[in-house]
């Protein structure tokens, strides 16, 4: 009878295949997949601030979100596309020395611009569909105090709060593989996402669509006054500061995700366990 899950070791043999796979897939493949992931991201992101906009109450107010915001990686993990911050996890095989460091990098640069792109495409559907005026206009007020929050971030605050969130967010993708059925793979995809969104940590791809989307809602006077924040924290809200936001919580995504997760599992179970990944794809069908 067969195994109903992957052991632990057994994932980890997997996520090297996912990550050589994923190094040697051609430049429009990979393209085209991050554009979508950087789409899903911003859908779940929106659908989670819609939902939980007008809440009053802080934690209930997070726990809503927590609850809609993980559909962004569901359909990432069982429609496929490719996430900057999972593909923090090409490290176990670059650890393995199966692909070398230049196709790692080269991927994770494709993977997170095209991850921009589309979180920047949801963004201007999302903008100019006039959704953003839902509530009489509150919505764009929460959008824009989102952004300006997130813009008066310090470097460290951004970089530890992304070293939390990838380890978060990578576990839940470590563990997704380890699913054979999608029943399995959305569970153990929907709680740790839901955690790191309740704790509030930094996600450098769910962080272009916030911060994209707060710079577009504050050319608009009534969001503004709907957003109660001060005129210095309006005004930090743009380019400058979203790239001061992103280049730290993406150096965050990639420890927390590479290294915490990553390398962590891969001085468990691979550093001095050989293994043959040919017979596990061949199985796997990847």
């Amino acid at each position: 009878m067969e195994k109903p899950m992957l052991s632990p070791k057994e994932i980890c043999n997997y996520v090297e295949a996912m990550g050589i796979k994923k190094a040697n897939n051609k430049f429009e493949q990979t393209f085209i997949l991050g554009i979508l992931a950087g789409a899903f991201i911003a859908i779940g992101g929106f659908a989670a601030a819609m939902a939980s906009h007008s809440i009053e109450n802080v934690g209930v107010a997070k726990l809503v979100s927590g609850i809609v915001f993980p559909v962004g990686l569901m359909l990432v993990l069982i429609c496929g596309a490719e996430l900057f911050t999972g593909n923090c996890l090409l490290t176990v095989a670059y650890a393995q020395k199966k692909i070398t460091l230049k196709k790692m990098l080269k991927n994770w640069t494709i993977v997170y611009f095209a991850n921009f792109l589309g979180a920047f495409i949801i963004v201007v559907l999302i903008y100019y569909s006039g959704l953003l005026s839902t509530n009489g206009g509150k919505l764009g007020g929460y959008v824009i105090k989102v952004a300006a929050n997130k813009c008066a971030l310090t470097f460290t605050q951004a970089f530890t709060s992304g070293i939390l969130c990838n380890i978060v967010v990578s576990l839940a993708v470590w563990g997704s593989y380890a699913a054979k059925d999608v029943v399995g793979k959305v569970f153990i995809s929907f709680f740790p996402i839901m955690a790191f969104v309740i704790a509030g940590f930094e996600h450098c791809v769910a962080n272009m669509y916030y911060l994209l989307l707060g710079v577009f809602a504050k050319t608009n006077p009534n969001y503004i006054e709907l957003s109660h924040q001060t005129a210095e924290k309006i005004g930090n809200i743009n380019f400058i500061h979203v790239v001061q936001n992103l280049i730290p919580s993406t150096l965050g995504n990639i420890v927390g995700g590479g290294i915490f997760v990553g390398i962590a599992y891969w001085l468990v179970y691979m550093k001095a366990t050989p293994k043959v990944v040919d017979v596990l794809i061949q199985q796997r069908h990847i």
